[in-house]
């Protein structure tokens, strides 16, 4: 197969080769290792396939693409810009998207190199059509072109080819084509910001932050909808959060969320709003945001008590955001009966809201009851179990019936809640005086697909891993337990078989 790819590789090195023998030059190369192709290749071939690239033919343009990115895949990637600089660079101009993408997943191979990297920075004419490629329609070509230009931006050099060179003039050229592409190039920005405060600095000196952020607090609706999802993006990081906290951004989202109450477009922009506080809980202290900003765990209780499913779900997401470490769960204690009225709605909406909300339900409640071992003081079990109680008058029979519906994620998502309690001791002892809730763990048949499987395997593997199992649920439970560990989650039991001589 190595010499029949040979041969049509030389064949197309003369441009001479017919569409059929393309055809078998594209099969021929999936076929031969990597290796092999790399002692055969030499630069002429990939010119000559890059030359054949410049026709009005589809069919020869696609066979031509699949070729080359095979063959492309067994060279470095210094080799290739060194090389294929030129070939690259025209790629970026093609008509056809598969070209563009061709050309852009190699530039994406050469920027994760650093000692092909440089070569990039050196190229201010390929750094300019990968900026230009941003305001592409296809969205995958706009994909690799922020991906790359983020990659770029990971070293010193870089920041400063795009941001103290006539590249910035480029990026706001893009911008300018469309609302779309402006977001995109918004996009970029936030992905650099998040590397080091020395690229926040750049892209603040930039001003395109404080555009994006001129945006998040104007008076369309719409764009502070999809602005609030960067700005998230943005508060991942702690020099993203000091910055937004330093040019008084997180006071003027809350200022917005208390003025929401009589602005009759407020559900657009609400519900990212909402989840904006919940992330920025959880990476940095719930109990200091939620005093700080009281408005925040007013509105998502607010939204959670609403008969609005599209405002329920944000609060319970939230919810299940903000209570997904300890001292999340500890703020959410201190409102007391509030809280717990709305853990009866959440359970009652598990069993009886349509299947997404349901679902989002499952997800918060699970992460609501979870407790690590190792912060599993007796007043955070009491919270615990005074929360699961609060879920239904019979919460583990709730779930149960929820488990053994015949839809896929409801079943995953009820056993995940069991997962969450299954290291507790009050759940155990309640699994255990539950008739045939132990048969029902161990029993396989009841899972349908792969899915189910594991859900239930986790299950078993933290019951097996919890220090209290043995003592309470009894050494036999345990060792049928320990054994359904043992054997994985894919365990099927050989079903044995007697011949009987004159059968039939």
């Amino acid at each position: 197969m190595a010499e029949a790819a040979a041969e049509l590789l030389e064949r197309a090195a003369r441009r001479d080769a017919a569409l059929e023998e393309l055809r078998a030059l594209r099969v021929a190369v999936q076929a031969v290792p990597l290796a092999a192709l790399r002692s055969r290749l030499a630069e002429h071939h990939l010119r000559a396939l890059f030359g054949l690239l410049a026709v009005n033919d589809r069919e020869q343009v696609s066979a031509c693409v699949s070729i080359l990115e095979r063959l492309l895949q067994a060279l470095d990637p210094l080799y290739v810009i060194q090389s294929l600089r030129e070939e690259l660079h025209k790629g970026l101009f093609h008509p056809d998207d598969s070209v563009k993408i061709l050309a852009m997943s190699q530039i994406g191979r050469i920027v994760e190199d650093s000692a092909a990297v440089p070569e990039i920075l050196h190229s201010p004419e390929l750094l300019q059509q990968i900026i230009n490629c941003i305001g592409e329609e296809k969205i995958a070509v706009a994909k690799e072109a922020i991906k790359s230009l983020s990659r770029i931006a990971q070293s010193q050099e870089g920041l400063e080819a795009l941001f103290g060179s006539s590249l910035l003039g480029d990026l706001r050229r893009v911008m300018a084509t469309s609302d779309i592409v402006r977001y995109r190039v918004y996009e970029l920005i936030v992905e650099i910001s998040s590397v080091s405060a020395e690229s926040l600095n750049y892209c603040a000196s930039s001003g395109l932050i404080s555009e994006l952020i001129g945006e998040l607090t104007g008076e369309d609706v719409l764009v502070r909808a999809t602005c609030i999802e960067m700005v998230t993006a943005l508060a991942h990081s702690p020099q993203g959060r000091q910055y937004l906290a330093q040019q008084g951004v997180i006071d003027r989202i809350s200022n917005i969320i208390l003025g929401a109450q009589s602005d009759p477009f407020s559900s657009f922009y609400l519900p990212g709003f909402v989840k904006f506080f919940g992330n920025l809980a959880v990476v940095d202290s719930p109990q200091q945001i939620c005093e700080r900003y009281p408005v925040f765990m007013e509105k998502v209780f607010e939204m959670a008590e609403s008969q609005d499913p599209t405002m329920i779900g944000v609060a319970v997401d939230t919810l299940g955001i903000l209570g997904s470490n300890v001292e999340g769960k500890q703020v959410l204690q201190k409102t007391r009966s509030r809280f717990q009225n709305l853990l009866s709605k959440m359970g009652h909406q598990a069993k009886n809201a349509p299947t997404e909300l349901r679902l989002r339900c499952l997800d918060a409640i699970s992460s609501l009851l979870y407790l690590p071992p190792d912060q599993q003081t007796e007043d955070l079990l009491r919270m615990t179990e005074s929360w699961f109680t609060s879920l239904s008058s019979q919460p583990l029979e709730l779930f149960r019936s929820i488990s053994t519906q015949p839809f896929p994620d409801l079943h995953c998502g009820a056993l995940r809640v069991f997962t969450a309690i299954a290291n507790q001791p009050w759940a155990q002892k309640l699994m255990l005086s539950s008739p045939g809730f132990v048969e029902y763990v161990v029993d396989r048949s009841v899972e349908p697909d792969k899915a189910s499987k594991d859900a239930k395997y986790e299950l078993v593997k933290a019951l097996v891993n919890s220090k209290t199992i043995a003592e309470i649920f009894g050494n036999q439970y345990y060792l049928r337990l320990r054994a359904y560990l043992l054997e994985g989650p894919y365990y099927v039991q050989a079903a044995s078989t007697t011949a009987v001589e004159g059968a039939e």
